[in-house]
């Protein structure tokens, strides 16, 4: 209900703003329209045209992806990845099965975000979830394994952010990489959050050696990748982001096609095979996207955004921190309802105020920090018809808020 309830929400406030800019508002106001209501019906359907575009570009990733996941699963490849991680994922999920191939999947879609690989993650994403469904005994309603999946997957731990150096870099930005570590730390800190919230809802004991492990494990990792990219040159960093998400990708895709074949499999066939998923699982995602992007388009499109900026410019200057923290804000509010409207207010915000500017770089920690919590939850529980989200939402947006607080002690941290 409660994403029944946002949503909702966002066409109220839409068509109240609508008309308090349209009759309320006088002439000399910035936020007066008089076809503000006009407009935002236009924006309406847009959206909806947008919405099937979306699913139609994303049709042919899903099928590349599912095609080559159906030759890792016939070769037995998910299934021996599953085994592999079985202690630690047994108690995260414990709802799965020991050694369940969908195990394997789940690991795939973890590392394509990580890795910061957004169009292997999404098609990774809904054939994990597309396995946990079918151990879902409640098809209507998420299971705890899906709702922890789905909740780590929008606090999105990245550990490449490539698409915000390479924006920060063609603004003309001094050092484009020096939001790389801000975004690091801020990423797992999400993801830590989010995934201790679904794991106290759910009773799961993270003191449980193997759990504990692997917290102290991750940890030391993130630390590590701090402490090496520390003593790397600007340049270096870029290039080692760019090269090695880039080239694990394809390595993935090369060494997927030839273990088929050497499993004996005629490679091309059961790639068609899964490749033919890929367009099931978009039209499932339409309705679902069309539902919650036009709400959120006019939630945008309503002036909502422009009243926060009011809001800003009304702190007084002797604030003069709060006020460059604010203006960020913006960017944070929009990252867990639209990634390409998160990513436009990024990029407003830095050629603003330019791209070294403190509020430019926060900008850039917010939006690489989680992933489209609302987006995610549209597609992904939409692609199973899981109607009933229980407390996927409130985790998401709890991982969210983290967010939001950790960027700005990092930023503060690091940029003064």
């Amino acid at each position: 209900m409660l994403l029944a309830y946002i949503w909702i929400g966002f066409f109220t406030i839409a068509f109240l703003l609508g008309l308090i800019r349209t009759f309320f508002l006088s002439e000399t106001s910035s936020l007066y329209n008089p076809n503000a209501i006009p407009e935002m019906v236009v924006t309406l359907f847009e959206s909806c045209t947008t919405s099937f575009d979306l699913a139609l570009k994303l049709t042919g990733i899903l099928a590349l992806w599912l095609g080559l996941l159906k030759i890792a699963e016939k070769g037995g490849l998910i299934e021996k990845l599953s085994n592999l991680i079985a202690p630690f994922f047994s108690k995260l999920f414990p709802e799965i099965p020991k050694g369940h191939p969908i195990m394997g999947n789940i690991l795939m879609n973890f590392s394509a975000n990580m890795l910061g690989l957004d169009n292997a993650a999404t098609p990774l994403g809904l054939k994990a979830m597309q396995g946990l469904q079918e151990l879902n005994p409640v098809k209507d309603t998420a299971s705890n394994a899906q709702i922890m999946f789905l909740v780590l997957n929008t606090s999105g731990l990245t550990i490449i952010p490539i698409n915000i150096l390479m924006f920060r870099a063609q603004l003309g930005s001094a050092s484009p990489s020096d939001v790389f570590i801000p975004i690091l730390i801020t990423t797992f800190v999400a993801t830590l959050v989010g995934m201790l919230a679904v794991g106290i809802k759910q009773r799961i004991n993270f003191l449980d050696k193997t759990l504990l492990l692997f917290l102290i494990g991750s940890t030391l990792f993130i630390t590590f990748l701090i402490t090496f990219f520390l003593q790397l040159a600007p340049p270096m960093i870029k290039l080692y982001s760019d090269l090695s998400g880039n080239i694990i990708l394809f390595s993935v895709i090369v060494f997927f096609l030839w273990y088929g074949l050497l499993k004996k499999l005629n490679v091309f066939e059961v790639f068609i095979e899964g490749a033919k998923e890929g367009f099931d699982v978009a039209i499932r995602i339409i309705p679902y996207l069309v539902g919650l992007l036009s709400a959120i388009t006019l939630f945008k499109a309503s002036g909502a955004f422009d009243l926060i900026i009011l809001g800003v410019k009304s702190i007084s200057d002797n604030n003069s921190r709060v006020v460059e923290i604010a203006q960020a804000i913006p960017t944070a509010l929009m990252k867990p309802l639209s990634g390409s409207g998160s990513r436009a207010l990024m990029l407003d915000t830095m050629k603003q105020y330019g791209p070294d500017s403190f509020t430019g770089r926060l900008s850039c920690i917010f939006q690489g920090a989680v992933d489209t919590t609302f987006y995610i939850v549209a597609v992904y529980f939409g692609s199973v018809g899981v109607k009933n989200t229980r407390y996927a939402i409130s985790c998401g947006l709890l991982a969210d808020f983290a967010s939001i607080i950790a960027a700005i002690v990092v930023a503060i941290l690091f940029f003064g």
